[in-house]
């Protein structure tokens, strides 16, 4: 459904939702490869959205692998553009996007954050920080709870 659209009603961008999920499948496929198999998506990409911008998700990960720099080395051997950061520093502009975005997102259209138990910079209404299992489970704007998908291997 999440290519093929829904049965009647909607025009739906089948090759466009395509395109995204072989370029998500890349990049599981590498965190598979470096052991990370807790994967969640989230996004317009699981909406009712007809061409979504992009897929959003996270993975479960250990904190030293990520402060280390174990797991970004393991995943850029692995992928020949080396697009495994999450720095600031990283982020480009892209025209018409009010923010820059990581070199993941400029090469799939897909941005996988780790996820070890830290905040996300995404507030919820009380003001407070979220962490990604709470912030995937609710609409940013109106906080209305919603479904991700797990990734299974």
């Amino acid at each position: 459904t999440l290519v093929n659209g829904p049965v009647s009603g909607v025009i739906w961008d089948k090759q466009w939702r395509l395109k995204l999920v072989k370029n998500l499948e890349i990049m599981v496929n590498q965190l598979w490869a470096v052991g990370v198999f807790e994967i969640f998506i989230d996004g317009s990409f699981v909406e009712m959205k007809s061409h979504p911008n992009d897929i959003d998700g996270y993975f479960v990960t250990d904190v030293m692998r990520v402060a280390t720099g174990e797991l970004q080395r393991e995943l850029n051997m692995l992928e020949p553009d080396k697009i495994w950061t999450w720095s600031p520093l990283s982020r480009k502009p892209y025209r018409g996007y009010p923010k820059k975005q990581l070199p993941m997102w400029h090469k799939y259209r897909v941005e996988l954050y780790p996820h070890y138990n830290q905040p996300t910079g995404i507030l919820d209404q009380h003001g407070n920080q979220m962490q990604f299992p709470a912030a995937f489970r609710v609409e940013r704007n109106t906080y209305e709870p919603k479904g991700i998908i797990k990734i299974v291997k």
